[in-house]
């Protein structure tokens, strides 16, 4: 579903933050995930509405941070 998640709303990405770290997240469209760096977690996107739930999340352990 990724073409539903572009159509998250830009202004609720600027607001929206990490419910385990309190950091911003990162958008990233081709996997529809929010990605909080800090917390090492990958929130899903579902028919254009973010999962903020920390046992929905995935954990980025198995890749390598993407923090320039």
């Amino acid at each position: 579903m990724e073409d539903s998640a572009s159509d998250i709303d830009p202004r609720l990405l600027e607001i929206l933050v990490c419910p385990v770290s309190r950091s911003p997240l990162e958008y990233r469209r081709e996997s529809g995930e929010l990605i909080s760096h800090k917390a090492r977690l990958a929130y899903p996107i579902r028919d254009g509405i973010p999962i903020m739930l920390e046992g929905e999340a995935r954990h980025l352990d198995e890749i390598s941070p993407v923090d320039g």
